[in-house]
């Protein structure tokens, strides 16, 4: 097994954060009833060890958890709150994201895979970071779109939850940043079609042409704003275009 990513850190110090939360909320309404360790361990069907290691954050299947909280007269209760969609990227996306690393002037300070928690939960692809300029702008790479509308919310909504990364705190440094989208976009035709058919809806989402957004990415050009740009993939190698693919009006 390789080092873990930095999702997967976050996930586990999260994991570690509700397992103590539930076995200190445990422990308090055990106390609370007047209720002895051992007791509760036996009406549950466990060693009393066993017990105050779950109350000390320790792990426990979520069936001991159950019987734990019905011996004290509650019940547990589990569900997935969802977040802003699967951080999980197929080869064309990696491919992509590489070939867009390699070009990237040296004045921008990369991050991958940053994780958000507030408002919502996620993954930014890649958090890009100018400290001359305070402006940050979050990356979203996709290889092909599914639902438009939703691919739209989640990217603002990670983008309004950056303050809640861990970077924010060194890209504030010098000063609040200014925070802005870009979406790099595998050229397909299917791709090609959505950008044309929903022409008006990508110009108010990603307004900047991609030719100043290619250049600022790669030299010392001030950053545009939002805006999108293309990838070509051909045998699983992926290049970045400097403006629109032919046929697409948009962004040119």
């Amino acid at each position: 097994m390789g080092s873990r990513t930095k999702l997967q850190l976050a996930a586990d110090r999260r994991t570690i954060e509700v397992r103590r939360a539930l076995g200190a909320e445990l422990r308090r309404n055990r106390e609370d009833q007047g209720l002895r360790q051992r007791s509760v361990a036996a009406e549950a069907g466990i060693d009393r060890a066993h017990l105050s290691r779950i109350e000390s954050g320790g792990v426990a299947s979520v069936a001991t958890l159950s019987r734990v909280s019905a011996s004290l007269g509650g019940d547990l209760s589990l569900r997935f709150h969802p977040g802003t969609g699967t951080h999980i990227r197929d080869h064309i996306q990696s491919a992509m994201i590489e070939a867009l690393l390699t070009r990237l002037s040296p004045r921008w300070k990369r991050f991958l895979e940053v994780p958000v928690y507030r408002p919502v939960r996620g993954v930014v692809d890649i958090v890009l970071h100018d400290p001359s300029s305070r402006q940050l702008v979050a990356l979203e790479v996709h290889s092909e779109i599914r639902r438009l509308e939703q691919l739209l919310r989640w990217t603002r909504e990670k983008q309004d939850a950056l303050p809640s990364a861990e970077i924010w705190e060194f890209a504030a440094a010098r000063g609040l940043p200014t925070v802005s989208g870009l979406l790099v976009l595998r050229s397909t035709p299917t791709t090609r079609a959505l950008v044309g058919q929903h022409a008006a809806t990508f110009q108010a989402a990603y307004p900047a042409r991609a030719a100043e957004v290619w250049t600022s990415l790669t030299g010392t050009a001030p950053w545009p704003g939002a805006g999108l740009i293309w990838a070509s993939v051909r045998d699983g190698r992926a290049t970045i275009l400097d403006r629109p693919p032919r046929g697409v009006r948009f962004g040119r």
